[in-house]
């Protein structure tokens, strides 16, 4: 999208909805003058406004009042986007504020398209690609580690170790183009030995950053898929698990005939529960859907609980399910408030291997015995890596041309490869926006939303 840094844009700063407070912000070169139009400060009269100060007065469009509001002005550099940036604070109702905005505009804005505002401080150097990526991670996080993650992001993690890898590259390059520039001096073959070293190290190091685990576990949770035939207890597990009666329980038989899904939060990770219609043979079209469906979300699940009502006899259907149980998972034992007819010992009998939970969806604390269980699929590494899936898929392709270098040094000059090691620091330079060019930034700023 075309875009001038010239126009003044505004927008709702705040969700849409009733709330105590709404606000409208402004930027750019005329932000102060259609602040001043269109706010009437208190019992006086102010022709300069000190920067930062919070100012009570009225919202007012010529002598109409729209609203008891209060004002600041942020001027440059001092701001979110580095420019002139107003900010009218009015009362949050839906009428309100989109009046406020109209009369904004009226004065001279623009309404800011989605990701605008944070687009601006990018380019006037305020924040790096990277940063501001992490500004709508935060605001989207649903999640304690979610938050975790895009504040270190904001604070620069990501792009403090781009900046250092790409340091390294560059250094390599230099030394290519000496062996290039001085063959007299250093031969082929010590430049082709250093720069396999360098590649190779550089190499190692991008690929121990490229965390898939993490950034599958903070951006989408752990799925957890709970199997098993019909009537063993999982819808109540499901209930149990989240507090709440998210799936239907009866004495019926098949009762869950499609899967059901609820989430949880664990250790500041979001837990997405997931119950199935129950696996057995059956001639019923609708419920043979069901089961292809439990089999499909088993095989994408993460971790997989196989429940086993413990209460009643070991039936086939429970006997074939523990010797196709092959997935990341633990066989639960439920209903351990009743009568066992069926022990852990029997289990091992089938499946020695098996990890056994005993369990009762009746009893709040045997819970714990899961919880505890899944406590172990939601860590992650402290040191510092990759985990945003647009840097995750850049420093793929950094990776794939360093290896491509490495196979060129192999089979032609190392003077060859320039072309590949360009390619891995443009490549990484997408992350922070060194290197990007406005359909990137389209794509970036377009997952923004207006106000910010």
């Amino acid at each position: 999208m075309t875009m001038s840094s010239n126009e003044t844009i505004a927008a709702i700063a705040t969700p849409p909805g009733t709330g105590g407070i709404g606000i409208i912000r402004i930027s750019g070169p005329e932000a102060e003058n259609i602040m001043k139009k269109v706010f009437r400060p208190s019992g006086r009269e102010i022709d300069s406004y000190q920067s930062h100060q919070m100012v009570y007065g009225r919202l007012a469009e010529g002598d109409e009042t729209i609203d008891e509001c209060m004002a600041v002005l942020m001027r440059a550099p001092r701001s979110y986007t580095r420019e002139d940036v107003a900010e009218i604070h009015v009362h949050g109702g839906y009428h309100i504020l989109n009046r406020a905005l109209s009369v904004c505009l009226k004065q001279g804005a623009r309404l800011a398209e989605a990701g605008e505002f944070t687009r601006r401080a990018f380019l006037n150097g305020r924040i790096d690609l990277s940063q501001a990526e992490a500004v709508m991670d935060l605001i989207s996080s649903k999640g304690e580690q979610e938050r975790k993650a895009a504040i270190r992001q904001l604070n620069g993690g990501a792009a403090s170790f781009v900046r250092t890898f790409s340091d390294q590259l560059y250094l390599l390059q230099a030394g290519l183009a000496a062996c290039i520039d001085y063959p007299e001096e250093i031969s082929e073959e010590e430049g082709a030995n250093a720069l396999r070293d360098g590649l190779e190290s550089l190499t190692r190091q991008l690929e121990d950053a490229i965390d898939e685990h993490s950034s599958r576990l903070i951006h989408q949770g752990l799925r957890v898929a709970l199997i098993g035939r019909p009537n063993v207890g999982k819808s109540s597990l499901l209930n149990a698990l989240l507090g709440e009666e998210r799936a239907i329980v009866t004495d019926v038989p098949g009762t869950t005939r499609d899967t059901i899904q609820g989430e949880m939060m664990l250790n500041g990770f979001r837990v997405i529960l997931t119950d199935t219609a129950g696996i057995h043979e059956t001639n019923d079209p609708v419920e043979k859907i069901g089961v292809e469906r439990s089999e499909k979300t088993m095989s994408e699940a993460d971790v997989s609980l196989l429940l086993i009502d413990a209460s009643v006899p070991m039936d086939e259907s429970d006997h074939d399910l523990l010797i196709r149980f092959n997935r990341a998972g633990a066989v639960v034992l439920n209903k351990s408030d009743l009568p066992p007819l069926i022990t852990e010992d029997d289990i091992r009998s089938i499946r020695p291997d098996a990890e056994l939970l005993t369990v009762s969806a009746m009893h709040k604390d045997s819970l714990k015995t899961i919880t505890g269980y899944l406590s172990r699929f939601v860590r992650i590494s402290d040191r510092v890596t990759l985990t945003q899936p647009r840097h995750l898929e850049a420093a793929r392709r950094a990776v794939s041309h360093l290896k491509d270098a490495l196979k060129t040094i192999d089979t032609y000059s190392p003077d060859v490869c320039a072309t590949d090691l360009q390619a891995a620091q443009a490549a990484l330079s997408e992350i922070t926006g060194d290197n990007a060019d406005e359909k990137l930034l389209d794509t970036v700023f377009s997952t923004f939303c207006v106000g910010k």
